[in-house]
């Protein structure tokens, strides 16, 4: 999928007030990706918000696989519009059934304290490879894995840490890589919002397997994004720049894993935090 694909699935036809109709593009394992459905119910709820207010927060839980032939259906329903918050909850529907729901919360602009972690010193991004270059290393010995790391993606993405998958080791539960869109974004605060959601559901159930690598390979585990929060600090994102994801994973166990994600810009803002816990589970 490239950059104009998802921009189309994220142009959302408005059928009622608050209840909204989108599209799904096909994915190599043939259902909805999760990122897809949390950027589609984060821009439904935003278009229903007044322009003076961005979205701070969203919670979001994932009930059921989308089908990728069907419309998903985003019905918003109005909690809350007080003096400095708004509130939103939406219900992401497919053959009748939840297959999401999430919370999403809205402020107007304030002044207050403000303080910060510092951005990790890691090198820049255009001084590293893409996950396409690292991917040739696999092309004649692992040809599938090389295809599945090597397809066309709507986010560029320059890796700090790299994992050789055919020479595993068991690496720190941390993993750091700057993240772009690939191509030209509309001037819309929300559009940039909806694909940083996209994009935040990409690498973080992997930061919970890479400690694990000589004891099980992806191929032989099932990852499935179980809930997903995030938290926007600033309300001038742009995921046309680059983005610092310093993603790290506290806790795996029980069939779940636990991880976390800063996400600072250029300028060493720390603009985004996201939490996400996943199932690991074996395949049988």
């Amino acid at each position: 999928m490239t950059l104009p694909d998802l921009l189309e699935v994220l142009n959302l036809e408005q059928l009622e007030n608050r209840l909204f109709r989108g599209m799904s593009h096909p994915t190599p394992w043939g259902r909805v990706f999760g990122g897809q459905v949390l950027a589609q119910a984060l821009l439904a709820s935003s278009l229903t918000v007044p322009d003076d207010r961005q979205v701070h927060s969203l919670h979001g839980y994932f009930i059921l696989g989308g089908d990728i032939s069907k419309p998903i259906v985003y019905d918003v329903d109005k909690i809350r519009d007080g003096r400095s918050f708004t509130t939103r909850r939406c219900v992401a529907i497919q053959k009748g059934e939840a297959i999401f729901n999430s919370a999403t919360s809205y402020h107007i602009k304030e002044d207050g304290i403000e303080h910060q972690l510092d951005k990790p010193d890691v090198p820049d991004p255009e001084s590293l490879k893409t996950t396409i270059q690292l991917a040739e290393r696999y092309k004649d010995i692992a040809p599938g894995l090389y295809q599945r790391l090597a397809r066309k993606l709507p986010i560029e993405v320059r890796p700090v840490d790299d994992f050789n998958l055919l020479q595993p080791e068991n690496y720190p539960p941390q993993f750091r890589l700057w993240v772009r869109v690939a191509g030209d974004m509309p001037n819309d605060s929300r559009m940039h919002q909806a694909v940083l959601a996209y994009a935040s559901d990409y690498h973080l159930l992997t930061t919970a397997v890479v400690p694990h690598l000589k004891e099980v390979s992806f191929p032989k585990l099932m990852l499935t994004s179980l809930d997903h929060a995030m938290w926007f600090h600033e309300d001038d994102i742009r995921v046309d720049e680059w983005l610092l994801f310093s993603i790290d994973s506290p806790r795996a166990g029980v069939g779940r894993g636990f991880t976390r994600a800063s996400i600072f810009d250029r300028k060493g803002r720390l603009v985004c935090s996201v939490a996400q816990e996943g199932l690991i589970r074996k395949m049988r």
